[in-house]
């Protein structure tokens, strides 16, 4: 792992881009997209801390044991980090649960993580945008907010590596948007899917190695300020929390 973490003032700054500039940017898209809301940007900046956090305390989420903290971002981007929110969102996350620990399901954190223990000795552009197309391809990983959460399972398989996460900007934008919704309507094993799902999968590794920017990442030094903790009951200090618990034979699922 790269001794690096992300710089969340310059991911903040370039999201607060996007969000300025969205309509324009909408108009361009093959499908348009939300706004980008406050509540939206807020909370995938949450997503982005929760990121940081992990890597300042030397936790893989990938690795063996550690899924749960796939599942607590989609949980911090969809319903923030505050308690009062979590017990609004409670019927959402046990359905997010079930789906993500169903071994049955084909999108399952199962076959994620057999996914990327599969394609290991791929470099690490092309690991992070397959980990991308699985979650968002049908059956997707969760029930809701597979866009964001998977761009920060791409973050956070490139951050491992010492690379740049992905942050969307206002130059990216439609090469971001336009191939995701041509991944969501894929199913994995489909015959269009066979086809189709490695071209894009190539496609979203080329945007993530040519958009590649150091500026959101800063090097941790011994001066360094540690990153910020996420508090809340998606915090990975909560490690107790409904959500923040193991399915009972996943660590098998991700040897």
């Amino acid at each position: 792992m790269g001794r690096t973490l992300l710089e969340l003032s310059a991911i903040e700054d370039a999201l607060r881009e996007v969000q300025k500039e969205f309509a324009r940017i909408n108009a361009t898209l093959a499908t348009p997209r939300d706004p980008l809301s406050d509540q939206v940007l807020g909370n995938l900046m949450a997503g982005y801390e929760y990121v940081n956090t992990l890597l300042a305390s030397g936790i893989n989420p990938v690795a063996r044991g550690n899924s749960r903290h796939l599942l607590n971002l989609n949980n911090l981007v969809l319903c923030g980090t505050e308690v009062v929110t979590y017990e609004e969102c409670g019927r959402h996350i046990e359905e997010t649960e079930r789906r993500f620990y169903d071994d049955r399901n084909p999108g399952g954190v199962r076959a994620l993580m057999g996914y990327l223990a599969d394609h290991k000795g791929d470099n690490v552009w092309r690991r992070a945008a397959g980990a991308y197309t699985h979650i968002l391809s049908e059956p997707q990983l969760f029930v809701e907010g597979n866009h964001r959460t998977g761009a920060l399972i791409m973050s956070l398989v490139l951050t491992w590596e010492g690379k740049p996460p992905f942050v969307l900007t206002v130059e990216n934008a439609k090469a971001y948007f336009d191939p995701s919704s041509l991944v969501k309507v894929c199913k994995k094993h489909s015959l269009r899917g066979l086809f189709e799902i490695p071209k894009l999968r190539r496609r979203f590794a080329r945007l993530l190695k040519s958009g590649a920017d150091p500026a959101f990442l800063r090097p941790v030094t011994t001066a360094s300020p540690g990153a910020r903790a996420v508090n809340g009951p998606f915090s990975p200090q909560a490690r107790n929390a409904p959500l923040a618990r193991l399915s009972p034979d996943e660590g098998s699922a991700e040897s």
